[in-house]
């Protein structure tokens, strides 16, 4: 089963105009992998620009425009908050559902998240949907629980089916921008949990679902969590923030 390997990169809120020009520079003069997709997600106020600058330069079809959040509403009065068709207008193609910051300082909820990832889909967005558990979780042992209890409204209100529209990060909290990362073999011990979770209501489609890692990935490390089986690519916070360190991760990945 092919499945398309995806690079994300996560800017949160850093960057400016002068990151997305010389990003959108620097990975046009590289040449990726058959089957890899790289995708940008910058903070709101630069998704314009950043789709303007990519319809400047000779790109690959496999470059797109990402979001890092979106409303579940279709519009109304929600102030500071951005629509799927906002989002369409800029040519925006992926959308960073359920980021573990999101759900620990804003309070987000898996349910929240649902609403979010179905919203999406109506709208011909894919959406990211990031799961992962804290340290405290995984040294008790639950990793398994709480993913399942992030997966399981998902596919309450979409239908496993829709998830061959959709793209799994999942992205251990303890790993997130502390330098930790889990080893390629603990990395790809969840990952075929995620797969195996998934199969209980579709083994065809969770063979579909690209899914991909994330916490402290960088040019080193890259290799042999990509190697893994289940691993379709990663979702990347600090080093995306560098062309010099994101063009080898984009390099490294390899369509499957």
């Amino acid at each position: 089963m092919t499945r398309r390997t995806i690079v994300a990169a996560n800017w949160k809120m850093n960057g400016n105009s002068a990151l997305v020009n010389t990003m959108v520079t620097g990975l046009s003069n590289i040449e990726l992998a058959e089957n890899v997709d790289v995708v940008i997600c910058p903070s709101f106020p630069y998704l314009s620009e950043l789709n303007n600058e990519l319809s400047k330069v000779n790109l690959a079809s496999n470059l797109f425009i990402g979001s890092q959040n979106v409303s579940e509403h279709d519009s109304g009065a929600f102030t500071g908050e951005v629509s799927t068709h906002m989002l369409k207008d800029l040519s925006v193609k992926y959308v960073i559902v359920g980021h573990s910051e999101r759900r620990s300082l804003y309070k987000e909820t898996s349910t929240q998240v649902a609403h979010k990832v179905n919203a999406a889909l109506k709208a011909g967005l894919t959406p990211i949907l990031c799961i992962g558990e804290s340290e405290s979780e995984r040294a008790t042992e639950q990793t398994e629980t709480v993913l399942a209890s992030q997966l399981q409204p998902v596919i309450d209100e979409v239908g496993i089916e829709k998830f061959v529209d959709v793209v799994i990060a999942y992205e251990p909290v303890w790993a997130i921008g502390t330098g930790k990362t889990a080893s390629s073999e603990m990395a790809q011990e969840t990952h075929q949990f995620i797969r195996q979770f998934l199969a209980q209501s579709s083994e065809l489609v969770s063979a579909k679902v690209p899914l991909l890692y994330g916490g402290s990935v960088n040019a080193t490390n890259c290799e042999d969590l990509f190697a893994q089986a289940d691993i379709d690519g990663g979702l990347i916070g600090g080093a995306s923030l560098k062309v010099e360190q994101f063009s080898p991760i984009c390099l490294a990945a390899k369509g499957k």
